[in-house]
């Protein structure tokens, strides 16, 4: 007879392992953003600037992997905050370049603090090394399967 205590069979499964791990990621990243008045799609836009520079909004969503139907909203949000500017294209006036402003940059800075927080939290349990390992073979799946571009 199995004991209550025990662990059903799929309770151990890589698959279900995963999927609890990256639900609780994921609510500790919604937590943290929602703690310093943003979203993921906020961190995701900004750092993307950060890194790549000024784009237009389509371009933008491309290399954040925001999808077209959340990118305008997101740009919205974060123009109204003067988090980003957006600006015609001086060659296609229809389309719109989207800068980092100053604001934006000190808010990537303090998304980027609480993000670290959060992978604190979520990897407490694990020493230096066993993140690197963790990380490494997650990427290894993800580059295995095809990382997905989109939400």
């Amino acid at each position: 007879m199995e004991s209550e205590s025990s662990p059903a069979t799929w309770a151990n499964l890589p698959s279900w392992l995963l999927t609890r791990t990256a639900d609780h990621a994921h609510r500790l990243v919604t937590e943290g953003f929602a703690a310093a008045d943003a979203r993921g799609y906020h961190y995701r836009l900004l750092a993307t600037l950060a890194e790549a520079g000024p784009a237009s909004q389509a371009a933008l969503g491309r290399r954040a992997g925001i999808h077209v139907s959340d990118m305008v909203a997101t740009v919205n949000e974060l123009a109204e905050r003067d988090l980003v500017a957006r600006t015609p294209d001086p060659e296609d006036r229809r389309r719109n370049i989207i800068t980092l402003t100053t604001a934006g940059k000190r808010q990537l800075r303090r998304l980027e603090k609480q993000l670290a927080r959060t992978q604190d939290e979520l990897l407490a349990p694990l020493s230096p090394t066993e993140r690197d390992d963790l990380t490494a073979l997650l990427a290894k799946l993800l580059d295995h399967h095809g990382r997905p571009t989109e939400n």
